[in-house]
Formats: C-alpha cells, structure tokens, sequence
C-alpha cells in the first residue's frame, strides 16, 4: 500500500498549497489562516477539513493532529539579524511568524516542509532575512533547497508570477539529497483559453459607461492581451501573458488586469483570476464581495506548480537512502 503523508496547511488562504498537495496524492489533517473571510471560500470547497480561524500564535502545539509535512506560504515579516542573535527562544516575542513555524517544527518534527514567499525574499534586507531563515531551519535540523518558480515556466499558466519555493527535509532522513525541482515546460495555454464567454460575464465587470471608461476607450486594446491600468495610464503585457495577480487587482489603483472582447473593456472575473492561478473548473466561488475574492486569488499561490513540487517531495522521500555519502553544507539558492 503506497505511503500517505498527512499535511497541516498553515497560513492556507483559500487552499491553494492544499489543492497542489492532495493531486500529489498528500492527505489534508488541519488547515489555520488568521482572515475570517478566507473561511467561507475555503470550507465551501474543502467541507472534510475546515479552516481554522485563528493567529498562528495562539495555537497550542500538543492540540495539532499527527501530520507529515508541514505547508505555508507565510508572510514575509522584516527582523533585524541583530534582534535574532538576542536569542533564539525570543523568537514569540518578536511577533514573527517564520519563528512560529519553527516552533513547531522543533516539538513536532514533521518529515519535511514547503514554504512559500515572494521572490525578494532571498534579497530582502540585503540578504539577512533569508541568510536567518536558511540559518534558523539548518539549526533545527532540517536541510532545504530554494528557488524561483515563475508560474508561466513551471505552471503551465499564462502569469508572470514569480515566487520563492524552500522544501527542506529532516536531515537525519536524508530525504532531501533525492530532491530536485521540478524542469520548465512549454506554455501552451493562452490568455484566450482562461478568459469566459462574454455571453456569461456580468455587466458589472465592464468599464462601459463607467468614469474610467472615457480614459480607456482611447487606447486602441486588441482581444486576448492583457493590459494593466496604472492610475495614469495603460500598459500593454508584452510577452503574451497576464502580470502577476495582485492582492489589490479590481479595487482601483494600479495593477488591475484589464482585457477588451466582443461587449466591451473590462477588468479579469474572479473565475479568470482562479484559472491564472491553476485552480480547477471545479473549484467554487462563494457568493461574497468581488474584492474579497480578487484579495484572495491575488494572494494565493499556483496550484500547478505547487502540484508539482509536491510530486517530487514525495518521490525524494520514497526514494532508497541508504547509499547517500556526502553530507550538505549550505543551502543553494538556484533563481
């Protein structure tokens, strides 16, 4: 019978880590995000195992199910390498989150991990912030690997998004020397293939008649191109595909995914959004405000290229270690 790693999916939003992790053939025990109205969206779609509501902090660790790996894509809060040398077991009183994640992986020792976080994460602070986090996690036991994906490359969607993958693996298993990320593919879908019939978008989605609309009707817009509006202008995406997705997109300001078909000018549907970020046709959108699911879609990760990640952490940890010789010394950042 094939192994069944169990998984707790921290900082979860609406599930898209999860998604990648189960068509890997991972099973699901708890699921924690700290915004309430990330809730409904995910527990429509996940009914066996519902979101937790609550700070990651408050969390009692002894109340945490029996899991296998832990998956996070937690936020990229700023602390000082100084503040770090004060002392590890500070780490609750600084407020960040990566420390909370560490102290769970200290008392429960999980075979592995995926976190995930923005790109500049390895840049940020001049690198110290990733240098501590590379750091902290080698302490504790685990050995990682890190690199960029960009979901057009690695996702087979057509987004430009960028973001920092770290898959460690307790050291003592050796797990991570048969690791490898996964290889780019081709991208064969189009901006066309995700977009909705026109027949079925809701008026609401269209600038026509709408104050933005007399500054947008004098840019010659061609179908099937993504443009962005950026408060004072309008920029054409030049390779083909959609720019990243943004956590702001359909709220006004700039970065709103603007594309023109057959009725008209008009911004992404949430549904479009969704399948920018490789989440299935099957995958419901509750019946709550639009900027809510544009703030969830923009914050979620790639469901493809978590899947995929996914599938190669589960090989490398069925995989025979006996023969491995050559311990690891450093993290590798491979961009």
């Amino acid at each position: 019978m094939a192994q069944k790693y169990r998984t707790i999916d921290l900082f979860a939003g609406v599930g898209g880590i999860r998604i990648g992790f189960e068509r890997a053939g991972f099973t699901t025990v708890f699921a924690n995000d700290f915004e309430p109205k990330c809730k409904d969206t995910y527990d429509q779609n996940f009914p066996n195992v519902q979101l937790t509501v609550e700070d990651l902090q408050k969390i009692d660790i002894e109340d945490l199910p029996e899991f296998d790996f832990l998956l996070g894509g937690f936020p990229c809060q700023p602390f000082s390498v100084a503040g770090y040398r004060q002392g590890f077991e500070d780490e609750r009183g600084r407020g960040n989150l990566f420390f909370d994640i560490v102290r769970i992986l200290k008392k429960r020792r999980p075979t592995g991990f995926l976190l995930e976080n923005v790109k500049n994460l390895h840049t940020h602070d001049k690198g110290n912030t990733f240098r501590v986090i590379s750091d902290t996690l080698n302490k504790i036991g685990y050995d990682i690997e890190a690199k960029v994906l960009n979901s057009m490359k690695y996702g087979g969607v057509p987004q430009n998004r960028e973001r920092i993958y770290i898959v460690g693996f307790l050291r003592e298993n050796g797990y991570i020397y048969n690791f490898e990320f996964p290889e780019s593919i081709d991208l064969k879908t189009s901006i066309a293939d995700i977009l909705e019939n026109p027949r079925d978008i809701d008026e609401k989605y269209y600038y026509n008649d709408k104050p933005l609309f007399e500054k947008l009707q004098k840019y010659p817009f061609r179908e099937g191109v993504v443009y962005q509006w950026r408060r004072k202008y309008i920029r054409e995406n030049k390779s083909g595909v959609c720019p990243t997705l943004t956590a702001n997109m359909g709220m006004g300001g700039h970065n709103v995914p603007i594309v023109k078909d057959k009725r008209g000018i008009r911004k992404l549907t949430p549904r479009e959004c969704a399948r920018l970020q490789g989440f299935p046709g099957t995958y419901q959108l509750p019946n709550i405000a639009d900027s809510a699911l544009y703030k969830q879609f923009g914050n979620s990760v790639t469901v493809t290229v978590v899947e995929r990640v996914a599938r190669n952490m589960k090989r490398a940890a069925l995989k025979d270690t006996d023969n491995i010789k050559q311990p690891r010394l450093e993290v590798e950042l491979a961009v």
